[in-house]
Parts: structure tokens; sequence; C-alpha cells
């Protein structure tokens, strides 16, 4: 099937580049022409046809193809098979719950954080070990920045524009993380939120900036874990007092010591669940103190419940270090789990 998208012809890749620069249609890096044997190829390989639609917007009705989000993908410089987790991404986004015009509209600046768990990592060879949270691989790399490119060329989210953010931060180029599966004891991220372990698939979350934390001194899971909740209430402090889903990235070091003593995916949960709550009061130290009024003693907790914290097995061999990664607004946006391949048109299973 032809592809329905307008063509230009170019003297070189480096008028290529020029025209997209021009035309806004990047986000400020270089591109891979999207020609159309590419786009074709992420098609095919994919087994969607150019005109399947994958989903419509759903506050401003704009509907995505097939086609033009291939178009962004080889843009971004994925491969044929990285497609397929480029499509359960943007699928996974356009799901209600998300409220995808909300995260890349707002003025706080989040953007989508993504999780590739399950087969997939090893097919693609996407590293969940050393950097996993920067430019550890090909395939997290280009499937991040694949996201960030469709949202500017197929909705629109453009600074100033659609996109308002104030600061806005790094992972708006790419934010996608592998979960290191063949190195963890622990159920993929996946299976904890209720898909088969042998499936791959894809989380997207509207995240802010990941808060990186240490702690080198014990082997208790409790005083690695305090750790993690300390910065998820520093958050709650500085920046938003809502519940929402929180992601810690828990690399081999202390993984290792929460796997030796037997800490689950599930233990983990619980215990930062009773732990990450501050009281209201608590933002007068931070400078908020006119926000306080008369519910000072108001206790708010990080999460809703266990299940939405988000941990995910990740980062190189050495090193007593961890990040949490916070929501963008609370509850006004849930992180969603798809797994890959499935039908597009078909009933999300529960979350």
């Amino acid at each position: 099937m032809d592809l329905a998208s307008k063509t230009y012809d170019v003297a070189d890749v480096h008028a290529v580049q020029e025209l997209y620069h021009a035309n806004g249609w990047t986000d400020g890096l270089p591109i891979v022409p999207p020609t159309q044997d590419a786009v074709h190829a992420c098609l095919d390989w994919a087994m969607i046809p150019p005109d399947q639609l994958l989903g419509i917007e759903p506050v401003r009705g704009v509907p995505i193809t097939a086609e033009k989000l291939a178009i962004n993908a080889v843009m971004a410089g994925c491969l044929p098979m990285h497609f397929p987790a480029v499509v359960t991404a943007f699928v996974a986004m356009l799901e209600p719950e998300f409220l995808l015009h909300g995260a890349t509209a707002s003025t706080g600046g989040c953007a989508v954080f993504i999780v590739l768990s399950g087969p997939v990592c090893r097919e693609l060879g996407a590293a969940g070990s050393f950097n996993a949270l920067g430019n550890s691989d090909r395939a997290t790399a280009t499937i991040g920045r694949a996201i960030r490119l469709a949202l500017i060329n197929i909705l629109e989210v453009r600074p100033g524009g659609i996109d308002r953010s104030t600061l806005g931060h790094p992972g708006k180029f790419s934010y996608c993380v592998a979960e290191d599966e063949a190195d963890s004891a622990w159920l993929p991220l996946h299976a904890q939120r209720g898909l088969p372990p042998e499936v791959s698939a894809v989380t997207v979350m509207a995240a802010g900036a990941p808060r990186q934390i240490m702690n080198e001194w014990t082997t208790e899971p409790e005083e690695i874990l305090e750790t993690f909740a300390a910065e998820m209430r520093a958050n709650m402090r500085h920046y938003s007092i809502w519940a929402g889903n929180y992601a810690l990235i828990i690399p081999k070091q202390l993984r290792e010591h929460l796997q030796v003593a037997r800490w689950s995916k599930t233990d983990i949960a619980a215990f930062i669940f009773e732990r990450a709550r501050i009281r209201r009061g608590e933002w007068a130290a931070v400078g908020k103190g006119k926000v306080v009024r008369d519910r000072g003693e108001s206790e708010y907790a990080a999460l809703e419940s266990p299940d939405h914290l988000l941990v995910v097995a990740a980062g190189g061999p050495a090193g007593g270090f961890g990040a949490v990664i916070p929501p963008w607004l609370g509850h006004k946006s849930r992180a969603v789990t798809l797994p890959i391949g499935a039908c597009v048109d078909c009933e999300p299973p529960e979350r």
C-alpha cells in the first residue's frame, strides 16, 4: 500500500536536515531521513498497514495512524524491530487514564517515561545495566526519542505551542529504560502489573526528572528503602503533595541486598507505601507556609496504594545508587502497561 504522506525532493542528507529543522519537525537534533523504503520496513515488521488507525487523541481528536508513527520512528533512528515497542507505547499513552493532553501541555514539564520489560529487552539488545537512564543502547535511545518526535509532529507538542513547559527536563529527548531481568530474581514490571511474565510489554508514565539517591552504608532492606522513601518525601515537599505513580530504579548492588533478604517487589511497595508520606505542615519549612493554613496535621501519602509503585530492576553492577522517578501531577495521570503486539482495536487488559 502506498504512503499517504507528502514527499519532498532534496539534494542530499544535509538538505534534509535543514528542511526538517526549518519546519520545526525535529527535537533540535539531526534526524534519519524517513524514506518510503525505511517507513515501509517498519510497518512491514509490525505487520501493520500504513492507514491503520492506532487511536485518537482524546482531547483534540487527532487521529494517530501507523504511517505517521513509523515516519517519526525512522526519524528517531529506530530499526524496524524497534517499531512494535513504539506502537505499543503510543497506544498506551492514548488510554484516558494517562491524560496525554494534560501531561504534554502542562507548565510542569514532564516527559513520557517508558519501561521495556519481558523478552523484548533481549531481542532488541536493550541494556538495563550500565548507564540505564542514559545513552545505554540504541533501542532505548531511539524508542524514547521516537515518542517525543511523534508528539511534536503528530500532536504538535512544540515548546511555546501546546508544550507550555516552564523548564522541562532532558528526559524529553528520550526517557526509556529496559528492565534488567537477566540479573534479577524479581518478577518483571509487567508481571507485577498483571500481565503474563513470558510476554513483552511497555509501561508508560508521565514523569518528572530522576532524583538520584545513594546509600552504601547498610545491607538492611529497611534502611536502603528508607533512603528512597526520604527522596519521595522530599519531592512531596518541594514539588507536589499529591499521590500518584512513582518509579524506583534499583540497580544491582542495592537490589542484591534486598533479594538476599528475600524482599519482593510487593514487599518493597508495602514498605514504601507506609514510609513515603508527609504532613502538610512540613511545607512551612520549605517556604510554602501560606498554603498550610489550618491543615498542618493532615497527612498525605505519596502512593494511593502499594500497587501504584513501579519497581524497576535496572542499573550498573556496582555502586549503592538508585533513583526515584516522580509523577507529573499526582493521580491526574496514571501509568499504563500494555503487551507488545496486542491488537490495537481490542479491549485493554486490566491495570
